[in-house]
């Protein structure tokens, strides 16, 4: 059984890991897993400790790829086989309680930057890909040799891409390749010209070009998955991606292409109605999804001064990986708001497992900003950091006087028009908001306890000064089984 607030250590031994992999041979693993890179990577650093961190369904192999490293390195492997949100993310806590020097992160990765400095190599896989099918794949929906369009892929297939744009080259004059954004060792410098920097790819765009201009074409995914929605990687892009630009998948095994734009809009129809959500709510709960991942802090305390400044009532939740068990003791909550990475937020949730919408903090932003940019013309932002004041998509909050937070506004779920957020007195602690009653009492404002007082069933009732006052009696001794004036059966 599940406990209130975190999943009891029975949990971790009953849960499936989901579908293993096959083993990889021995003869292969020096390829699939870049090992003579993650050696030079060891022996560069001169370390004696080494964190390698696995995906569930690479779990099989890490026995090996791990001996294989001592045996070579000379240095102690430590294997992280469960981290305590998402597997994309570097475990960086893990690594430091195994006294780790340096980390290893093998499968998909968010490659966002780590919140304390650690040397970390990447190892993303080489998936096949059938270069031939994908490129006539791309020239039966991209007919036009003169359209601007930018190659994508889920990160195994990253490595195939520049062989692939060598074979559309000589026919598409305005090809860009992206790449994955490493995070950049610790104490190196950018390089100039920066290339754009999003959805985890650097995009190395001409000067007076924005990425806004392109269209897409997405090698990656698998026709055996029933549902394509299972994908974070690519809901990020066609989130992010603008709207009014072709966006086309394509499989690396058998060349088959989708178009992507009727997804694309159902998934931004779905983020709009948790925006709709958000504004309707009155009290806001903040997952923390994450400790791991840098800037964690700073964007809860933005998150929290965004819900101060609408009006709503925040409350932050340390839970570990969200569950419905776990969500379901705070029913006073309206919604949640998870704060992870840029692949935890988009990661799709079993429909309708949760009582409670669980939100992206862009989302947030855009229910209690009255400045941020209006649906279509606002980016969504999967990560959280670009929500942060040095980010060129920050949007600060308006002052006080702004006629922004007086605009009508009528909920489109209700109906119903929604008031200005109440501005609390000046030298308020923001803790404890006291509101007359025309008995002249003075009670605190809880949206607690106003959801409290809406339920049927309260608790026990105390019954203040309606039950005698009566003198203490000896009551019945002994155990429940056998109490002592029963005598013996």
């Amino acid at each position: 059984m599940e406990s209130m607030f975190t999943s009891p250590a029975e949990a971790a031994l009953q849960r499936e890991a989901g579908v293993p992999g096959l083993p990889t041979p021995l003869a292969d693993l020096d390829r699939v897993y870049e090992l003579e890179r993650i050696v030079g990577f060891v022996r560069d650093l001169r370390c004696q400790r080494v964190a390698l961190q696995f995906p569930d369904h690479l779990l099989g192999d890490a026995g090996a790829v791990a001996a294989r490293l001592e045996e070579t390195t000379g240095s102690k492997m430590f294997i992280l086989g469960d981290t305590a949100y998402g597997s994309c993310c570097v475990d960086v806590l893990g690594a430091e309680q195994a006294g780790a020097q340096a980390l290893v992160h093998f499968g998909p990765a968010c490659l966002s930057s780590p919140a304390r400095p650690l040397p970390v190599a990447f190892v993303l896989g080489q998936r096949p890909v059938s270069l031939e099918l994908c490129a006539k794949a791309f020239e039966a929906q991209n007919p036009d040799p003169k359209a601007p369009l930018v190659l994508l892929s889920e990160p195994a297939c990253a490595h195939a891409l520049e062989a692939l744009a060598t074979l559309l080259r000589p026919r598409y004059l305005d090809l860009l390749v992206s790449s994955p954004a490493f995070p950049l060792p610790v104490g190196s410098l950018s390089p100039e010209p920066k290339p754009l920097e999003r959805f985890g790819r650097r995009f190395p765009l001409a000067p007076g070009r924005c990425l806004e201009e392109y269209g897409a074409f997405y090698v990656g995914g698998s026709e055996a998955s029933p549902d394509p929605d299972l994908d974070p990687d690519l809901s990020r892009l066609l989130l992010g991606w603008a709207p009014g630009q072709p966006f086309s998948s394509c499989c690396p095994d058998t060349g088959h292409t989708q178009d992507e734009g009727v997804r694309a809009e159902k998934l931004r129809a779905r983020r709009r109605y948790l925006v709709e959500r958000a504004r309707d709510a009155r009290v806001v709960g903040l997952l923390a999804g994450t400790l791991g991942v840098a800037q964690h802090r700073e964007a809860l305390a933005h998150l929290r001064n965004l819900t101060q400044a609408a009006g709503k009532r925040s409350y932050v939740l340390a839970l570990g990986r969200p569950t419905p068990a776990k969500l379901a003791n705070f029913p006073e909550v309206d919604v949640f708001v998870l704060l992870a990475c840029p692949l935890g937020t988009v990661a799709p949730h079993p429909s309708g497992s949760f009582f409670r919408p669980v939100l992206a903090p862009c989302e947030l932003e855009a229910a209690c900003n009255p400045a941020w940019p209006p649906p279509g013309l606002a980016p969504h932002l999967t990560h959280y950091a670009d929500l942060l004041p040095g980010s060129p998509f920050h949007v600060p909050l308006p002052p006080p006087e702004s006629e922004l937070w007086d605009t009508p506004d009528v909920s489109l779920i209700t109906g119903d028009l929604r008031p200005p957020p109440a501005w609390k007195l000046p030298g308020d602690p923001g803790c404890s908001a006291l509101t007359p009653r025309p008995q002249l009492e003075l009670v605190e404002s809880s949206p607690a306890a106003l959801f409290l007082s809406s339920r049927s069933w309260q608790g026990l009732e105390p019954r203040l000064g309606q039950t005698p006052v009566t003198e203490a009696v000896s009551g019945r001794r002994g155990i429940a089984i056998a109490y002592e004036d029963e005598g013996s059966s």
